[in-house]
């Protein structure tokens, strides 16, 4: 194969256990490729030696030649995202004060990933503290996006989306709390899922009851690729107690019928409650028009639901689960120094906040929930784009204003992505188009009920056969 770095890995898995590629050839072009366009976007940190990780892919190799395979990810060379555990490794966070940060263990994550057979070779960039969807830490600098390193490339899984976009990786993890698997996606031209709430467990958190709200999941160039690895991610674990017990299952198949008669609702600006810069929902419109020439049914549709309600929920949430993890931080020395604004605004905020406030707010986010079951009763998917402003200058620490009105929290600006989260559902993010100046991509939210991850993938497959030229788009050299 001429550029083993441009293929997906589903792709390369089967080329390695043909014998046509060894996983020792993978890594060297894995590795030339990140030496040649990382020092450009810094999406990659704590890159293990070249020496360490040649030995392994030939390790990996010698275990192929005895008929040892460990799974469809043998000998694929994936970074872990800078926010899950992975053995040997620093779990950063972006942060000063976790620069030495070594886990004991992998997360749940890592380990199903490893045991799949991917060969962990670092871990991909992440805002500090994972808040906010730009990615960029005092600990790390900024990382470029991968279309255009000038400007952002979202997060807070910024590093993984960049590092697909530039081929660097041909797979990817990341997390999601208010978009970090969906808007980085989107403004990298690749995929991002964030699957059912549950459907990833995870381990390591002080509260495994409530906090709930973010949750791990794939990135990919593939479809395929993000369904397999979602199933692989997937599982209920005992440490997690609120993870799904019903396994995901995926084939690959998608009935070429499926688009015929689905029905789409496009919630587009929700009735002009979102701000949105110029050409975010005409680039998501248009490509809607694709699902429409296979058959399906879209129409623009309002939310139902207060969609100002919804935003002080989500404020709420937000304060009793961003806080305290900021707030375990704020004991140790140096870190009022240390720790960005914004994150220390996220604690402050959550020092107030009263139990009453906290239980009127899962009302109405249970009331949320219930209304979006029955727009789905309706309709088989929502859509939204996925962000609201185009990527913005690498150096802007978050946007003021998006189409004239005023941000007013450093999160804003991603309002859009507080929908699925706050009611559980799985979303897809599949690339939508491109800004008018052909570099800077849009994505949109393919949303669909909660547990029916893997309709919504078929829906995404479909989309991927109607659009494979675009969707194979990638950035110049």
């Amino acid at each position: 194969m001429a550029d083993l770095t441009n293929a997906d890995a589903s792709t390369l898995g089967a080329l390695l256990q043909r014998g046509e590629v060894s996983c020792l050839e993978l890594m060297r072009a894995t590795l030339d490729r990140i030496h040649a366009r990382n020092p450009v976007f810094n999406a990659i940190v704590n890159l293990a030696p070249d020496e360490v990780l040649l030995a392994a892919a030939s390790a990996a190799d010698e275990e192929l030649k005895a008929g040892r395979l460990r799974g469809w990810l043998h000998g694929i060379p994936i970074a872990i995202k800078d926010a899950s555990d992975a053995l040997g490794f620093p779990t950063t966070k972006g942060c000063e004060l976790l620069a030495r940060n070594k886990p004991p263990r992998d997360s749940i994550m890592t380990a199903r990933m490893k045991a799949a057979g991917c060969i962990v070779i670092g871990k991909t960039t992440t805002p500090e503290l994972g808040l906010g969807s730009h990615t960029f830490s005092t600990l790390w600098g900024a990382t470029g996006n991968g279309w255009d390193p000038a400007v952002s490339a979202g997060g807070s899984s910024g590093g993984a989306a960049t590092c697909l976009a530039q081929r660097m990786l041909p797979i990817a993890d990341g997390s999601d709390f208010m978009g970090s698997l969906r808007n980085p996606a989107g403004w990298n031209h690749v995929y991002g899922m964030r699957p059912t709430q549950g459907r990833v467990p995870q381990a390591g958190n002080p509260d495994v009851w409530i906090d709930m709200l973010s949750t791990e999941g794939p990135m990919g160039r593939s479809i395929d690729d993000v369904a397999r690895l979602l199933v692989t991610q997937s599982g209920h674990d005992a440490r997690s107690p609120l993870s799904l017990q019903s396994p995901l299952e995926w084939n690959g198949e998608t009935d070429p019928a499926l688009l015929r008669g689905l029905k789409i609702g496009w919630l587009a600006d929700i009735g002009g409650h979102l701000a949105t810069e110029p050409g975010v929902l005409e680039a998501c419109r248009d490509a809607l028009r694709h699902f429409e020439s296979a058959g399906a049914v879209v129409e623009q549709i309002p939310l139902g639901f207060d969609a100002a309600k919804v935003w002080e929920c989500w404020l709420t949430w937000r304060r009793a689960i961003a806080g305290p993890r900021v707030g375990a931080l704020m004991q140790l020395p140096g870190a009022k120094e240390k720790i960005k604004p914004e994150a220390q605004w996220e604690y402050e905020c959550s020092l107030g906040l009263s139990y009453m406030e906290f239980r009127l707010a899962s009302q109405v986010r249970s009331a949320f929930y219930q209304h979006m079951r029955t727009l789905f009763e309706r309709w088989d998917v929502l859509v939204l784009p996925s962000a609201q402003c185009w990527p913005f200058d690498v150096s802007w620490r978050w946007p003021k204003e998006i189409a004239g009105r005023a941000m007013d929290t450093y999160h804003r600006w991603m309002e859009v992505t507080i929908y699925a989260t706050l009611a559980g559902c799985p979303s897809l993010v599949v690339p939508a188009g491109f800004h008018p100046n052909g570099k800077w991509p849009m994505g949109m939210q393919l949303i669909g009920p909660y547990g029916a991850d893997a309709f919504v993938l078929r829906v995404g497959k479909a989309y991927e056969g109607l659009r494979r030229d675009f969707i194979a788009l990638r950035p110049a050299e």
